[in-house]
Order: C-alpha cells, then sequence, then structure tokens
C-alpha cells in the first residue's frame, strides 16, 4: 500500500488536526489513543498522541464549531482588601529526583490546554521556574526541531493513497466510524484514508477541538517561552522516527482497538474524560491521574490482552526508554529539567517509580 506523496491535497480543517493530532498523539500519546490503551499523549498526557506542531488554534475538526468559552468572570473587579488579585498558575505534577548530588526535575506535561492555565504575571510555580532556571538543560519527548518534521511522517506512516481504513475494519467497526462522523462528512472522507492507529488519534482530537483545547497552550511550548537560561539546551528523550514507530509496528489488531476504545464512548462522553484529565492535572498528583487513567483503560477496553500489549508499547516501553536518557543526561551538580506527558509517571511501571528503583529519591516539587 502506498503511503501519500507529500503533495497530497488535504482540507484545512485536516491538516490542523494532524497538527493538534502530532501534539496530542504521542504523550498525551495516552490522550489521543484515549488514554484508554494509556491517549496524550501520539502521548499522547502519557501518550497516545505525537507532540504536534503547528497552530491547533486554527483547526476546525467539527463543521462551524464553537468559539472556546469565554475565561470566567472575575466577580472581585480585580482587587480585594488587601491589594489586586493575581491569577495562580495550577500545580501541575511536579517532582524532584536525587541521588547523590545528580538532580532530576520531572514536570508532568498536558501537550494542550487554555490561556488561563499560564497566567501571564506567572506562568508556573516558582519552585518550576527556579527548577527551570537551575538547569542547563531541558529535555522534552522529542526535540522542536524534530517537531517542525512531524506532520509529515504522520501524512507519509499514517495515511495511503486507497481508501485502506475501510480493508483494515470489519464491517461492523466501519459502520461505527459512519455513524460517529455523520455530521463531518469531509472528515469522514479524510478518514477513510488513514490506518486504524491514526484514524484512532485524529477521532479522538475532533472532540478535543470541541473542548476547545490548544496545542499553543501545551506546557512544552509554554516552558519554552520562558527558558531563556544563557547557553541552555532544549533536547528530545526519544527521536521523532521512535515515536512513529511506535505507532507503525502495532499490529492491526492492535491498531483496530485503538480504534475501537475510541468509539465506544460518544463524542460528549469523550469531551467530558478530556476535561476531568484536564482537572486532575491542574491538582498536580500524578499517581491520581494514573489511577484516574486506569480505571478508564479497563472501562473501554474491547480486548484486554490487546489494550495490555498496546499500552505496554505506547506507554511503558516508552517510560523505560525515557528513564535511561535522563538519567544519562543528568550528572554531579549539572541538573536536568525533563517535561513528559503527565501519564507517563504515576503508577507502579511510571517514570517516578523507575528513577526510585535506580535509587533516586523522588519527592514532590
Amino acid at each position: 500500500m502506498s503511503v501519500v506523496p507529500d503533495s497530497y491535497d488535504k482540507p484545512r480543517f485536516l491538516r490542523a488536526a494532524f497538527a493538534q493530532a502530532t501534539a496530542i498523539v504521542l504523550s498525551f500519546v495516552l490522550f489521543a489513543a484515549g488514554i484508554a490503551v494509556s491517549p496524550p499523549g501520539f502521548a499522547v498526557v502519557g501518550s497516545r498522541t505525537p507532540q504536534a506542531a503547528g497552530d491547533a488554534g486554527s483547526a476546525a475538526a467539527p463543521s462551524n464549531p464553537p468559539p472556546p468559552p469565554p475565561p470566567r468572570a472575575d466577580r472581585s473587579e480585580g482587587t480585594t482588601a488587601s491589594g489586586p488579585v493575581r491569577a495562580q498558575p495550577p500545580r501541575m505534577p511536579f517532582y524532584v529526583a536525587t541521588k547523590g548530588t545528580t538532580t532530576i526535575y520531572l514536570l508532568g506535561t498536558l501537550h494542550v490546554g487554555f490561556a488561563s492555565d499560564y497566567p501571564p504575571e506567572q506562568p508556573f510555580r516558582k519552585p518550576i521556574l527556579a527548577a527551570l532556571d537551575a538547569s542547563p538543560t531541558l529535555a522534552l519527548e522529542i526535540s522542536p526541531d524534530e517537531l517542525l518534521l512531524s506532520q509529515d511522517d504522520v501524512n507519509r506512516y499514517g495515511m495511503c493513497r486507497s481508501e485502506c481504513l475501510i480493508d483494515y475494519l470489519p464491517d461492523a467497526m466501519w459502520k461505527k466510524v459512519e455513524t460517529r462522523m455523520r455530521n463531518n462528512p469531509e472528515a469522514l472522507k479524510e478518514l477513510r484514508h488513514t490506518r486504524p492507529w491514526l484514524a484512532s488519534m485524529l477521532i479522538e482530537t475532533y472532540d478535543t477541538l470541541k473542548a476547545g483545547f490548544q496545542s499553543e497552550y501545551g506546557t512544552e511550548a509554554q516552558l519554552q517561552n520562558v527558558y531563556l537560561r544563557a547557553g541552555g539546551k532544549i533536547v528530545g528523550l526519544e527521536t521523532l522516527n521512535e515515536q512513529i514507530t511506535t505507532f507503525t509496528r502495532l499490529t492491526s489488531a492492535q491498531q483496530r482497538e485503538m480504534l475501537a476504545q475510541d468509539l465506544v464512548q460518544t463524542p460528549a462522553e469523550n469531551v467530558a474524560d478530556v476535561k476531568e484529565l484536564h482537572r486532575l492535572w491542574r491538582i498536580g498528583d500524578a499517581d491520581a491521574l494514573k489511577a484516574w487513567d486506569d480505571a478508564k483503560s479497563s472501562k473501554l477496553a474491547r480486548n484486554p490482552a490487546l489494550a495490555a500489549q498496546v499500552d505496554g508499547r505506547v506507554v511503558y516501553e516508552r517510560n523505560r526508554r525515557f528513564v535511561q536518557r535522563m538519567v544519562g543526561l543528568a550528572g554531579p551538580d549539572k541538573p536536568v529539567f525533563v517535561a513528559i506527558g503527565a501519564l507517563h509517571l504515576g503508577g507502579a511501571r511510571g517514570v517516578v517509580e523507575l528513577l526510585r528503583k535506580r535509587g533516586f529519591v523522588v519527592v514532590g516539587g
């Protein structure tokens, strides 16, 4: 099956959705994948969604989508008896790992968000800003330079010239896709040319866009805006090829499991889940996030064995890779600031526990 050439002409809405999917698809890699196989992801916060470059704010997933709701009105009129009211940044999952004189700062990210998540006066809590300033290296899932190439690679490995999605799916599942996209015929037309792993991410992305999230307000983008350390460098913990390969090496059955999970719930239910994920991220407890994600995964899994296989490939193999590389970047009196999807951090096989097994003392920041 031949892949789509660079000149393939996609409608603007799909190009924008791809940009979102390449930012929602592998760290929020879990997110787009539904976090159900644990989407956000590419990992997708966790992790089924590759991080995407581009302006997702212009994406138009559904026809004539409603504008994001305005910020909640400040009933205090901006003042209190003691002075002006200042918006407070969310806690976010933030940890400090130490082993001797080696320090790793660890921040759990969302690859999409709202402007209100990053108050202009202070976009992050002071301990996070201090850690960022102290670190000569900022490590993201993949480097910003590689993100510039991500959309082309998603197109190359996730799309076909033919209407291949129909060939990959049993009739009953294809009917579900048609039903799900009945109000968005242009999107359905393009989905026909995708492989199941990408179709899964795009369907999840449409629901995310309906909730008003934008990749412009993803944590990684905001961190880079404030990372002004002289001589500091930004690196990736994995290559773009490694991220994409995570999905392209899934078997057809595993890819169908991903897609089946995204079709279990209604769009409204998926939007509600995205908002709950965002709420838990703002609270900042990585273990609570992972527990919520595990419960959702158990509920949505159509084939538990296949779902576990997808989790192993998309989440846990990448967790081990992340830890190996962040430890290699850090050194005595040479701290590294690591920012990866929040769903990668918590749980028995999460990054925090893997660091502890390597002898690090890990505490909440």
